[in-house]
């Protein structure tokens, strides 16, 4: 599975993003999928997630109440929407997904995207 982020950039604080991530490949079906971030040097960090077919969620206790994590099933589409930004919030942000291949549930495999740069100006 190919991930492809979008829509990160350069905002000020208090600004607001939206990042996309499309999943791609043949035969496949998403179990989880989510946003990692990773300052400089720092150990990258889970932001949020939507999880199985209920969707639900986690978010990190530091963007809980100005992050949104939503989804488009049919699109295999995952979206952070980012308000409220603060200087802190600036990384790069990955796209994860889990998923198998050919609805074999025994094996959940991960991908992850290239990255897209989030910086916020104070």
């Amino acid at each position: 599975v190919q991930l492809v982020e979008s829509g990160g950039g350069l905002v000020q604080a208090g600004g607001s993003l939206r990042l996309s991530c499309a999943a791609s490949g043949r035969s496949f079906s998403i179990n989880a999928m989510g946003w990692y971030r990773q300052a400089p040097g720092k150990e990258r960090e889970l932001v949020a997630r939507i999880i199985g077919g209920a969707g639900s969620t986690n978010y990190a206790d530091s963007v809980k109440g100005r992050f949104t994590i939503s989804r488009d099933v049919a699109k295999n589409t995952v979206y952070l929407q980012m308000n409220s930004l603060k200087p802190e919030d600036t990384a790069v942000y990955y796209c994860n997904a889990g998923y198998y291949i050919d609805y074999d549930i025994s094996t959940i495999l991960w991908s992850w995207g290239q990255g897209t740069q989030v910086t916020v100006s104070s």
